[in-house]
Formats: structure tokens, sequence, C-alpha cells
């Protein structure tokens, strides 16, 4: 096989695998309280790096600024971040999660580990470490690329 006929098959499964992951999300699963994809996603990343600012999360995701704006309003709106002075100095405010994002951040994480765990629970210890560090470096190879890594 190919890079062309590899990157078509992956296309696909990566694909099925979205629908799955959106499929099973805890919102979807009937957790009223569940984070949406966004953010879950913003809050996963201020947990790593710390507290960021919209121009921060523009560098890290690609996005437009006015994209971050309404997101992290609605993050504030629910109490699940809160608005901090750089601890760097800088004059922009940055985002910090509260107690109450860590907590649903976990609840939500925690379901789909659970359900992640299910899926994987017959596999061998080896094809577990072989697919984990693939993953990863399927995740770094794109970071790589993009030049956007995504703290670990």
């Amino acid at each position: 096989m190919d890079a062309q006929q590899a990157g078509e098959q992956i296309e696909r499964e990566m694909l099925i695998l979205t629908r799955h992951r959106e499929m099973a999300s805890p919102r979807r699963l009937g957790g009223s309280e569940a984070l949406d994809r966004s953010a879950y996603v913003l809050l996963s990343r201020i947990e790593v790096q710390g507290p960021m600012s919209v121009a921060d999360f523009v560098d890290a995701f690609g996005l437009a600024a006015s994209t971050f704006n309404r997101q992290t309003t609605a993050l504030l709106k629910e109490g699940l971040v809160e608005r901090t002075l750089d601890p760097d100095g800088g004059v922009a405010r940055k985002f910090r999660i509260t107690r109450k994002g860590r907590e649903r951040l976990k609840a939500d994480r925690d379901r789909i580990v659970n359900g992640l765990s299910e899926v994987i629970a017959g596999w061998a210890p080896e094809r577990l470490d072989n697919f984990v560090a693939d993953l990863q470096q399927f995740n770094e190879d794109i970071e790589r690329l993009t030049g956007r890594p995504w703290p670990r």
C-alpha cells in the first residue's frame, strides 16, 4: 500500500471514528451537564497549558479571534473559566479554569475514558502500547506540519 492509498483508508477510518465519538459524547449520552465539544477542547487546553488569552487560543488553534470571543464568553457565563491577570505581566487578560470547570471537564473525561476502556478491554497490553504510540506519533506529525503542538 502506498501513502495515497493509506491516506484514503485513514481518512475513512477517521470519519467513522469521529462519528462514533459524536454518538458517544457525554452530552448525547444524556449528560445534561455535559460540555459541548468546543468547551471540552478549550478547557482541556487551559488545563494542560495554564491561563490563556484570546490571542493564545488563536495561535494554538489557528481560528479567528471572534470564534474564541464567543466561546470564552459562553464559558464565563457558565462559570467554567474566569478572567485573570496575565501571570507573566502581559497586558491581555487570560482565562483560567475554575473549580466548576475542572469538575465538569473531569466528569466528561471520565465518561469518555470509561467508554474507550470498554472498547479496548480485550486488547493485549502490547497492542495497546503500539496503538497509543502510533496515535501519538500521528498527532505529533500533524502538529509538526501545522506548527501547532498540543502540550502533553
